[in-house]
């Protein structure tokens, strides 16, 4: 009996611990914070956008992180797509601005692909 509720108790943790790892999108897109920004600069680990969600200063440029928690997210970013960044809230005060807690990027508006 002891035996039982030990490995039921276990396996509610596993089960919890892994559940919590794996958001899903939709659950990340109502529940975290975000900003919305163009891309500027893309890098093999980190892109630079410029921000565009009110309540930053006019003009910032922000550095976010390419390492993302969800991998359903939009990382085949291109310079001049408007992305939005879901995150932890927490933004360090650097120049530029930067975002290093990264749960998913969505893709809002793609870079004007005009080739004429």
């Amino acid at each position: 009996m002891k035996r039982c509720l030990v490995f039921t108790l276990a396996l509610a943790c596993v089960i919890g611990i892994v559940g919590c790892s794996s958001r899903t999108m939709n659950y990340i897109i109502e529940n975290e914070p975000s900003i919305t920004g163009i891309v500027e600069k893309v890098q093999d680990n980190f892109i630079v956008i410029y921000i565009n969600t009110e309540g930053y200063p006019n003009g910032s440029s922000c550095k976010v992180s390419l390492n993302v928690e969800n991998k359903d997210s939009y990382t085949d970013v291109s310079v001049g797509d408007e992305i939005t960044v879901y995150y932890n809230g927490e933004i360090a005060e650097s120049a530029p601005l930067q975002i290093n807690t990264v749960y998913g990027i969505t893709l809002k508006t793609p870079a004007n692909q005009d080739v004429k």
